[in-house]
């Protein structure tokens, strides 16, 4: 039989050797390494199947494509900045509500524009009257002031039924104004005849918290006028965003893409509404410092 296939399938073979012995291994080493050989190609094969091609990877490589700019688009209109007339009122508020916190510590003897510190202050105050160390009259003093700002949010609410700047329809903005005018003259009233600073620094308290409800957010812009602790987190967060992405490309605005182009000019816009509702507050508390001085509490009627 080893003849016969030698003979058949290595003719030359055989007929060169004369050996059909010599065929027929032959023939065995080939029927044993062809199985081995399509085996090992096999999964070769399926890589080179799977893997794409050198055209197609160039066009899914990401770049400034239409679905790029409509991301960018998107990210431009998700931020509409204020209007003028909006940040001019909005950082003058901030100004007031500085000066009122400057004036009510110096004359009054406590903070009234935020309630975080308030919050802290009864903690404190319930600590120390547990121990003995104080009367109680720490922590209710807090706790009036908490209650204050509360209610002054409250009544916001009661007179605004929108989170937005908008004039007009049902919105009450006149009357908010002149209602936060009078809790600071009463105030004032109470302090000079009633001689009840932490009364005083309650009405001031109110006033701060109905001004703070007053304007919350416009087109995104999340404007607190009160206090400055969101600002100053926002402005941090923001200008971090912005350095991480010019480090990324190596602080060179040519090698930024269209995306990255739109989100550094939100950014930059959200600053210029942040950088000056801080800058605000800090030169009313300025103002309010030294008109405290030489006025006293009278410097809330400013």
């Amino acid at each position: 039989l080893a003849q016969a296939l030698g003979s058949i399938f290595y003719p030359e073979f055989v007929a060169r050797t004369g050996s059909w012995q010599l065929a027929a291994m032959a023939l065995a080493a080939s029927a044993e390494t062809t199985p081995r050989q399509a085996a090992q190609q096999q999964p070769v094969a399926e890589k080179q199947a799977k893997a794409p091609s050198q055209p197609q990877r160039l066009q899914r490589a990401p770049s400034d494509t239409t679905e790029l700019h409509a991301v960018a688009r998107n990210t431009r209109a998700g931020f509409k900045r204020p209007s003028a007339w909006v940040l001019v009122f909005g950082w003058s508020l901030a100004a007031c509500a500085g000066m009122v916190n400057s004036v009510s510590y110096g004359a009054l003897g406590h903070f009234v524009s935020h309630a975080t510190g308030t919050t802290t202050s009864i903690a404190l105050g319930l600590e120390g009257y547990h121990h003995g160390k104080i009367g109680f009259e720490k922590a209710s003093e807090a706790m009036g002031l908490l209650l204050s700002f509360l209610v002054g949010a409250f009544l916001c609410g009661l007179l605004i039924d929108k989170n937005q700047v908008h004039f007009g329809g049902k919105a009450l903005y006149g009357a908010a104004l002149l209602g936060n005018s009078c809790l600071l003259a009463a105030a004032v009233v109470l302090d000079v005849t009633a001689e009840a600073p932490s009364t005083a620094a309650f009405l001031c308290a109110a006033a701060c918290g109905l001004q703070n409800a007053m304007c919350t957010s416009h087109f995104g812009a999340v404007v607190r006028t009160t206090h400055v602790t969101g600002t100053i987190t926002d402005i941090g967060s923001t200008t971090g965003r912005m350095a991480m992405i010019y480090l990324r490309k190596g602080c060179r605005r040519s090698r930024l893409n269209v995306l990255e182009r739109a989100e550094v000019g939100v950014d930059a816009r959200k600053l210029l509404v942040l950088g000056p509702m801080w800058l605000s507050f800090f030169l009313g508390t300025v103002w309010g410092a030294f008109l405290q001085h030489h006025g006293g509490v009278y410097a809330l009627l400013v």
